[in-house]
């Protein structure tokens, strides 16, 4: 090993520049993967972004920190909203099926990517139908309902 050689002849001090050099290249990637992490997580919250199918805007998501805060920052935009969890510890559910109707017909239907959904639209109480593994639940939903648990 170069290493070991130049310690030999005597360069310690270079043999420990070396030995920081290579600390800090270690130090820097991880640095860096902690970096891209970071950032990745925050492009994640900054893709939360509401969707409208018809008259119905809706926001969902709320897995992680990072999506928790960018949810809370836009909860205001919304007058309604669902939470879905499973379980006597209330673990929390992404991927539920969605369909929202009024006065017996189907007004937007979506997939929950995460276990809160803020959700907007026109003046009503909405028959909510929600699945999760082949298992409906029903409840309804009225302005100003902002934390209507769904459970499984």
């Amino acid at each position: 090993m170069r290493t070991l050689d130049l310690e030999r002849a005597g360069t310690g001090k270079l043999t420990a520049a070396c030995g920081s050099i290579a600390w800090h290249s270690r130090l820097s990637t991880l640095m860096i993967a902690a970096i891209a992490t970071a950032t990745w997580q925050v492009a994640g919250a900054a893709n939360l972004e509401p969707r409208t199918v018809g008259q119905i805007t809706y926001l969902c998501g709320g897995v992680g920190q990072d999506e928790q805060q960018a949810m809370r920052a836009q909860a205001g935009n919304f007058d309604r909203g669902l939470l879905f969890t499973q379980g006597s510890r209330g673990k929390y559910l992404a991927g539920v099926d969605v369909r929202l109707s009024r006065n017996g017909e189907e007004v937007a239907s979506f997939k929950a990517d995460g276990p809160r959904c803020f959700i907007s639209g026109p003046d009503s109480t909405y028959q909510v139908t929600a699945t999760y593994n082949d298992v409906q639940r029903r409840t309804t939903l009225a302005r100003g309902q902002r934390n209507v648990h769904v459970r499984w």
